[in-house]
């Protein structure tokens, strides 16, 4: 004999109490289905993912950028934090010859 044909042994008020606990169950996972089905719900988490994968790119693009400033210096400043002339004058002319530059072709529009 399987156990869908063994007699219930049980008495009315365990049967009552089990289909109340249930149904209890039942109306639970049926508000969780609800709350998860919300559109409130829906965009609420796709937006938490949107803020945790913005944080995630932020974080990633600050170590470049902090690790890519740190390389900079350590190419610019000795140890001691005196600045390496021999690297910051020929940087420096660079710098003034695209300003000089830029300055030229914005006059001769202009002109």
């Amino acid at each position: 004999m399987s156990d869908t044909d063994t007699p219930d042994t049980r008495t009315p008020a365990e049967i009552e109490a089990d289909i109340k606990r249930r149904r209890e169950t039942l109306a639970e996972t049926l508000d969780e289905l609800g709350v998860r089905v919300h559109p409130k719900t829906i965009v609420g988490d796709a937006k938490a993912k949107f803020a945790a994968q913005v944080d995630h790119t932020v974080g990633r693009a600050y170590v470049s950028a902090n690790r890519l400033v740190s390389d900079v210096k350590g190419q610019l400043v000795t140890e001691e934090g005196a600045p390496r002339l021999e690297r910051l004058v020929p940087a420096a002319l660079v710098v003034v010859g695209v300003v000089g530059l830029l300055a030229l072709s914005t006059r001769r529009r202009k002109g």
